[in-house]
């Protein structure tokens, strides 16, 4: 039997009321919607199993309370998300804003759609094209408070987040802070070359490039030599579309630029460890990458390790050398720390163990989810990839399993579903994988488009990508080769 329920003017409807959710508290079944903090009994209120819809409808609610006792439940959890990447968003976007009070912290102010960082880097995108304020994706959610801040330290036994403006208490934790550049702990590589994880980083990089050119019309024979080659460290997805990009403005669009340097004579390498580009797809994928770049005059060099770089020469694992100004290390992540967690829940790579629920091992409240997430499962013995597919469904299914949690219901397992892979290298040149179909070409780039479309946030970021997209495949040419950078005071 359900507990008498007291009833306080204000207004709900049938549908929402049946959004509440059932607790068990010392044995007596508990209903509660938690609109107010103020918590007040009524002597005389109606037995909810005894009311029609039509009567529910008829009711005005604004309190529900347990008759029985006054539980912690009827307060709302209070979360607190460390990241606004894929996972981060989509976990704040789909907790039940009825029960969860959030707190959603970054070091940055913006949501940044990662799969095109190299479009910016290669000028063919703006970057306030990928980029999202967070305040305006939640300005509707009233349940969602948003903090600036970098993530310092877990004080898990108080319940407390240590941050750079504060600490900040929770009922739980999540932890979806994302990866960073992989150095391989070479401090000279990490000095000297330019990486791309941020819309930041990605600017930096289009501006080092474009300064570039901008210094072979006017340097000398020695310094020539080194700005005329460009170097991509890792042939992933990132290093593969990032030296198509590079092959094709060198083509089409730099020519145009600068009639007066020799573009012939500008290389562009990519350099990976194993003996293929895109490792992690099929067979027939790492060959038609391979053959593409190379019809586009990009120099592969596989089964090569970059053992030094000291801001002008880059030494290989087997002596061979390549003079250089332009470094763009693409070749591998790892997890971004935080300090309070136990050392026998870190797996390689700076990854936290999770269980199927992405539950850190060693915690009852505390949770990882995204790329920062090492969980074992049948079908995926050393931990899932580390795409946006597995950050937006992890996150999911945790903001289900967070629910069911409170109702006293079975947990649900997270599983990984392969959708396919895929990676662009140029105009009409994309590999796809679905499952054993291969695909390449036009229609894999068409399929490449599309998909990244839809995962765009707003309408109007999709209409102004689409629009650069479809200019830059009638002309072969874009007007963002702009040098954006703020004056020094002195």
């Amino acid at each position: 039997m359900l507990s008498e329920l007291s009833a306080l003017s204000g207004g709900i409807n049938a549908d929402r009321f049946r959004k509440i959710l059932s607790f068990q508290d010392k044995g007596a079944s508990c209903i509660y919607l938690p609109i107010e903090r103020k918590l007040q009994f009524y002597k005389k209120a109606p037995r909810l199993n005894n009311l029609t819809t039509k009567q529910l409808n008829n009711l005005k609610f604004s309190h529900y309370l347990c008759g029985a006792s006054l539980s912690k439940h009827f307060m709302k959890q209070k979360i607190v998300i460390i990241g606004a990447g894929f996972a981060g968003i989509q976990l704040a976007q789909n907790l039940d804003s009825d029960v969860f009070d959030i707190l959603l912290i970054d070091k940055i102010n913006h949501h940044q759609f990662q799969p095109l960082f190299y479009q910016v880097a290669t000028s063919q995108i703006e970057p306030s094209s990928i980029s999202f304020p967070i305040r305006n994706i939640f300005k509707r959610k009233k349940n969602i408070q948003i903090r600036m801040a970098e993530a310092l330290e877990i004080q898990a036994e108080q319940k407390t987040l240590v941050t750079s403006i504060g600490n900040f208490q929770y009922d739980h934790l999540v932890l979806a802070m994302g990866c960073k550049t992989n150095f391989f702990g070479n401090s000279e590589i990490e000095k000297h070359a330019l990486t791309l994880k941020s819309t930041a980083e990605a600017i930096n990089i289009r501006n080092h490039v474009l300064e570039t050119f901008e210094s072979i019309i006017s340097s000398n024979d020695y310094d020539k030599a080194a700005l005329q080659n460009l170097v991509i460290v890792g042939a992933g997805p990132t290093g593969v579309e990032l030296a198509g990009s590079f092959a094709e403005i060198k083509h089409h669009v730099l020519p145009k630029d600068y009639p007066g340097i020799d573009f012939s004579k500008f290389n562009i390498y990519l350099i990976e460890g194993s003996a293929h580009t895109l490792n992690n797809m099929s067979e027939k994928s790492k060959r038609d990458s391979e053959n593409y770049l190379r019809k586009m005059g990009v120099s592969i060099l596989t089964s090569k390790f970059v053992k030094q770089y000291d801001g002008r020469t880059l030494t290989l694992n087997d002596g061979q050398t390549i003079e250089t100004y332009t470094v763009i290390w693409a070749a591998g992540v790892v997890a971004n720390g935080i300090k309070g967690l136990s050392n026998d829940s870190i797996a390689p790579g700076n990854r936290i163990k999770v269980n199927r629920q992405n539950l850190i091992q060693g915690y009852e409240n505390i949770y990882a989810i995204g790329d920062i997430a090492y969980m074992e499962t049948p079908l995926y013995p050393k931990g899932h990839p580390q795409l946006a597919n597995v950050a937006i469904n992890q996150a999911k299914n945790l903001s289900q399993n967070l629910g069911l949690q409170l109702k006293g219901q079975t947990l649900k397992d997270y599983e990984y579903k392969d959708l396919g892979t895929m990676a662009t290298i140029g105009r009409n040149k994309a590999v796809v994988d679905f499952g054993k179909l291969h695909l390449k070409g036009y229609i894999a780039w068409f399929i490449w488009m599309s998909l990244h479309l839809m995962l765009i946030l707003s309408t109007r970021n999709k209409l102004i990508i689409f629009i650069n997209w479809a200019w830059a495949y009638m002309t072969k040419d874009t007007s963002l080769r702009l040098i954006l950078k703020g004056n020094k005071k002195e």
